[in-house]
């Protein structure tokens, strides 16, 4: 606690995402072959389906979630 507020920490963990960042990753087919038969989704995420997740950490509809990492990977923890 700081003062009367309380410190709320989570985080998004994002899988593996088609950016300009990681172009390096996404253009590259042998690493785009072997990283896909890891993800269910079979394709790398698009920047703006990290955006749901992000507006809900933001909103009043999280105030009571904290703690915690949340996953946005296509299923990559799952395998």
């Amino acid at each position: 606690l700081v003062g009367s507020e309380m410190c709320i920490e989570t985080a998004l963990l994002p899988g593996l995402t088609d950016t300009k960042f990681a172009s390096a990753l996404t253009k590259n087919d042998a690493i785009m072959k072997q990283a896909l038969m890891h993800i269910p989704m079979k394709r790398a995420a698009m920047p703006d389906e990290m955006a749901g997740t992000m507006l809900y950490l933001a909103s009043e509809a999280s105030s009571y979630t904290t703690g915690t990492c949340i996953n946005v990977d296509g299923g990559y923890l799952l395998v």
